[in-house]
Formats: C-alpha cells, sequence, structure tokens
C-alpha cells in the first residue's frame, strides 16, 4: 500500500512536518506511510510523557515537549499535527501561532484561544493518518495554485473520461488513461493558458458509489476528490454518453451543487453515439431528468478522444465562472421583487398573508440572497423557487446555484 500511495502522489517539493504528542496518528503516519515518499520532510517529533520522550520510532527521535522553540531558531516548519494533553493545548497553539506555523489540531472536545485572524490553527478531527495526511496535502496545494487561474475540477464516475478530456487539452499525456475504471487516484493539477484566460484542471478520481469504497487508497481518492470539488471555481461534471445518466452521475452532480459550485455539464464520448436529427435533444432532455437539481448548468455534448467541440469549454467555463460573481444592487432586486409580487401574490395561511418586505444580496460564489418578510413560516418552499425564476430571468446567473436566505423582520443574523 505505501508504494502505490506513494507513486501515485508523484511529490517533489520537501514540505517539513512537526509532531507535537505522538499520539496514534502521528505514529501512524511514522510507521506505516513513510512520510519521505510523500514529499514531506519529518523534521521532528516532541511528547510530554516521560515514558515516550528519549524512544526512537522509525528513526525519529521523540524530543521534550520543551524543546519546541528550538527547531524554530534553526528550521522552516510547514506544519504541524497536534495531539497534546488539554492543559498545555494553549501554549502550544501559541507557540506555533507566534511564528506562522500552520497547524491541524486532532480533538474536538477543546477549546483554543485562538481569534478568527489567527485561524492557521484549525480543529479537525481525523480517523486515521490517511486521511490527516490527505488534509496536509491539499492545504499546501492551495497555497501553491495560481490566484488569478480559474480552477477547474473535472469529475465524474470512474472512467467517464476525465483524464482524456484533460490530456485532450493539454496536448500531452499528462494523466494516465485507461478503459479500467479508477485508474487516476490521485487529483493532479495542470496549468493551462490561452487566448481566452488562465486555467488550472484538477483530474479527480472518480467517485465511487461508498459501498465499493473499501480499500484506504480509494477511502483516499474520493476524498481527495470532494477536496477538489471545495478549491474549485468550476466543476465539469462528466457524463458517459454510452451510459446515459447513472445513479453514481446524481451523486457526483450533487456534491458539486451541494458545494454551491458553478457547473458545466460535459456529455462525453458523442461519438460513440449513432445520430439522426433529434438523438442530441433527446439525450439533452434525458440529462435535465436525469440532474432535475441543475437546470441551471448548461450542457455540452463533446469528444475526449477526437477532440469534438472540447474548445468551446474554455468559453463555458469562463461564462459561468463570471455568473457564479455576478453582484446586483439592492435597487435592481427590489425592482425585480415588486414586479414578481403583482404578477403571483404572496401566499397566505390561515388569514394570514406573507408581506416581503425587501431583498438584498450578501454574497458571491454562489450569488448568495437575503429576503426579509413578516414571517418565515409563511414562506413556501414553491414560492422561493418562483423567486429564484424571477432572478434567473431577469439576470442569467446560468451555470450557478442560487442561495436564497428568508429571514423575518427582527430576526438577528446568526
Amino acid at each position: 500500500l505505501r508504494g502505490e500511495i506513494a507513486s501515485i502522489l508523484g511529490m517533489n517539493r520537501d514540505f517539513s512536518v512537526i509532531l507535537v504528542g505522538v499520539g496514534n496518528i502521528g505514529r501512524a503516519m511514522i510507521e506505516n506511510f513513510c512520510f519521505e515518499q510523500y514529499g514531506f520532510h519529518m523534521l521532528a517529533a516532541y511528547d510530554v510523557r516521560p515514558e515516550v520522550v528519549g524512544t526512537d520510532i522509525s528513526g525519529i527521535r521523540i524530543h521534550d515537549i520543551s524543546e519546541l522553540p528550538e527547531i524554530f531558531r534553526t528550521s522552516k516548519v510547514d506544519m504541524a499535527v497536534l495531539s497534546v494533553p488539554k492543559l498545555i493545548a494553549n501554549k502550544v497553539a501559541r507557540e506555533l501561532i507566534d511564528h506562522g506555523v500552520r497547524a491541524i489540531w486532532n480533538f474536538t472536545n477543546v477549546e483554543l484561544d485562538v481569534s478568527e485572524d489567527e485561524a492557521i490553527v484549525e480543529n479537525i478531527h481525523f480517523s486515521d493518518s490517511l486521511l490527516a495526511l490527505s488534509y496536509m496535502i491539499s492545504q499546501r496545494e492551495d497555497e501553491e495554485e495560481e490566484d488569478d487561474a480559474i480552477k477547474v475540477a473535472v469529475i465524474g464516475k470512474p472512467n467517464a473520461g476525465k483524464s482524456s478530456l484533460v490530456n485532450k487539452i493539454l496536448g500531452e499525456e499528462r494523466v494516465i488513461v485507461s478503459n479500467v475504471a479508477g485508474t487516476t487516484r490521485d487529483a493532479i493539477d495542470s496549468y493551462f493558458e490561452n487566448d481566452q484566460g488562465r486555467f488550472v484542471f484538477i483530474d479527480t478520481a472518480g467517485i465511487r458509489r461508498k459501498s465499493k469504497v473499501e480499500e484506504d487508497i480509494e477511502k483516499y481518492s474520493v476524498l481527495r476528490a470532494t477536496l477538489a470539488i471545495e478549491r474549485s471555481d468550476v466543476c465539469l461534471i462528466l457524463i458517459d454518453a454510452t451510459e446515459g445518466v447513472t445513479e453514481q452521475d446524481t451523486k457526483v452532480a450533487g456534491l458539486a451543487h451541494e458545494a454551491g459550485k458553478a457547473s458545466i455539464i460535459v456529455v462525453n464520448k458523442w461519438d460513440l453515439i449513432e445520430k439522426d436529427g433529434k438523438t442530441m435533444d433527446k439525450m439533452r432532455e434525458e440529462v435535465r431528468n436525469g440532474l432535475a437539481f441543475m437546470t441551471y448548468a448548461p450542457i455540452l455534448f463533446i469528444s475526449a478522444k477526437t477532440g469534438q467541440r472540447v474548445d468551446r469549454l474554455f468559453e463555458l467555463i469562463d461564462y459561468v465562472s463570471n455568473q457564479a460573481s455576478t453582484r446586483i444592487t439592492t435597487g435592481m432586486l427590489n425592482s425585480v421583487l415588486a414586479d414578481a409580487q403583482t404578477r403571483v401574490q404572496p401566499p397566505s395561511d390561515k388569514g394570514r398573508r406573507l408581506k416581503i418586505y425587501y431583498m438584498t444580496q450578501v454574497g458571491i460564489r454562489p450569488p448568495h440572497f437575503v429576503v426579509f418578510c413578516n414571517d418565515s413560516r409563511l414562506f413556501h418552499f414553491s414560492y422561493q423557487r418562483y423567486l429564484e425564476n424571477c432572478l434567473r430571468n431577469t439576470f442569467g446567473l446560468e451555470g450557478t446555484p442560487i442561495t436564497l436566505s428568508i429571514r423575518q423582520r427582527g430576526e438577528k443574523e446568526g
């Protein structure tokens, strides 16, 4: 397992890590996963227990925690994995903050005295060392990405053609391509620039049904794909044209939808389909029915193998990314709101009618709107959907989900 994971990671940059408190997570990292093979450098390990201090684990010497300040004077530390007793938790956290070291904290029952602007110490609970390591890798990648490039996660079930699409875009065999489902087990980032902009394509591991995720390597792949969606700007959801929309496709698309990501539904392997004058319209209708919760996402039919329509992706990616960043003035929103209420009167219940006072936008990616009313209980889901459709009809917002929050007058923000 060690060799297989190390080979797919392909890390070649040093990333210095210290363990502060050699608990089960840290011990497993040292013993089972050979940090050096991941492109990490284990600088040192520390503990407070007399029976542990002075011992060795796979060649790593365990130092007394009182020696921690020395490492900052002699070495650059990128990240720390913490697992120390409650009594000294804040002291250790303060030491790391003062030296600008990012840390992950492995307890859910310890409150750190850390302000919001000192959030380099993150309280994240891991069930095993593989998940902790995967999180650490994602943190490193976030710091190294091109800020002005649109980050595009290429997602889909195994063998939908994700790697083939990325290779066609890049014009090189950047990732392994095989007709064996699940060949790509890591999320691979590829920078690409053309006349239409700068892009970082993230080719993810195919997301399988959870019942099939039995090995550690597959658990790692699913986590990495999920993290790739979280740090992306746009998701390309690949559908195999020869199979249509499957149950697994709906789950993959659901991850992007729930994460609030701008998305494009890409029907791949279109070259393998026998066609007549109605084939594309029929397939488009099937996709809309299968992914009914994503009616906002444009659909593009391509062939990663032949390159058919692949060049149209860039314009579409740029378009939906801009749509997700749309800002609308409160005045324009309330003009649409007034017109919407004139066309369809707000609902009522037992003689009490919903009164909507005003709407304002509070966020982007995805566009987030807050509607203030007299009684949120009267705001039926169907009327929320109606207002969302009114917003889309007026402002477009194609390719992006919308968040609509209902707030009752006098209700404080959470």
